[in-house]
C-alpha cells in the first residue's frame, strides 16, 4: 500500500513539473498604447508602462506622443525669430494605422529649400525622388517607407531620408526656416505629384502609415 501510494506521488509530482515547465502563451508583439507584461512584447523601441506599450523614456522615443499618459504631445518652448513666436515640439502625435498630418513641399536638392544634406544618409535628393522628412517626434523611423494618402484617395510610398525639425530653425542648416509643426510630412516634388496634389497649394491634409 506504502509503495502504490509512493509511486503515485512521484507520478503526480512528474505531472506538476511538466505543467509547471510548459512555455507560457507569448503576448502578439503590441504597438502604442497596447496590452503588454515585459518590454519584450512592445514593437520597436517602445517599452512596457503601466501593462501599455508606450515610449521608452531611456531611449528617449517620441512614437506614442511623448511620454506614459494618453499620448498628448504638448509644446516644449518658444522660439524667437523674424520678430515672430513659433512653439517647439519634441514629440508628435502618435503613430496609428491612419495617422493624420499635414504634407509640406521641400526641395532636398542641392541648393534647394531643405538646407544641407538628408540627416539619414548625408545625402541630397532629387526633386524626381520619393523622398519626405517627418517631423522630429516621428523621425525615429529614419530610413523606412511610409504610405502616404491624400483626401483624393490617391496614395503613394516615399523613403523618410530627413528631420522635419520641430525645435531648432532660422539659421542656415534650417534654410532660414522656422521650426516645424509637430505633425509635418515635408514631401519632394515627386510625392506631390504622384498624389496629384497642386503644389501651390504649399500645404494639404493627408494621413500616412508604415509601408
Amino acid at each position: 500500500m506504502a509503495s502504490t501510494l509512493g509511486l503515485m506521488l512521484i507520478s503526480l509530482s512528474v505531472i506538476l513539473i511538466n505543467i509547471i515547465s510548459l512555455p507560457l502563451p507569448s503576448m502578439a508583439i503590441s504597438s502604442c498604447n497596447g496590452p503588454c507584461k515585459t518590454p519584450d512584447d512592445c514593437t520597436g523601441k517602445l517599452t512596457c508602462i503601466n501593462r501599455k506599450c508606450n515610449d521608452d523614456p531611456d531611449v528617449g522615443t517620441h512614437i506614442c506622443g511623448g511620454g506614459g499618459g494618453g499620448g498628448s504631445c504638448k509644446s516644449s518652448g518658444t522660439l524667437n525669430c523674424k520678430r515672430k513666436s513659433f512653439p517647439q515640439f519634441k514629440c508628435s502625435p502618435p503613430v496609428t494605422s491612419s495617422t493624420s498630418a499635414k504634407l509640406t513641399l521641400n526641395d532636398f536638392s542641392e541648393g534647394g529649400d531643405g538646407g544641407g544634406t538628408s540627416e539619414c544618409d548625408g545625402k541630397f535628393h532629387p526633386n524626381s525622388e520619393r523622398v519626405v522628412a517627418l517631423s522630429t517626434g516621428w523621425y525615429d523611423i529614419c530610413g523606412r517607407l511610409i504610405r502616404i494618402t491624400a483626401s483624393n484617395g490617391r496614395s503613394v510610398t516615399a523613403k523618410v531620408v530627413d528631420e522635419c525639425d520641430s525645435v531648432n530653425g532660422c539659421d542656415s542648416e534650417h534654410a532660414g526656416q522656422p521650426p516645424c509643426k509637430n505633425n509635418i510630412v515635408d514631401g519632394s516634388a515627386a510625392v506631390w505629384n504622384v498624389l496629384g496634389l497642386n503644389q501651390d497649394l504649399g500645404i494639404v491634409d493627408v494621413t500616412w502609415s508604415l509601408a
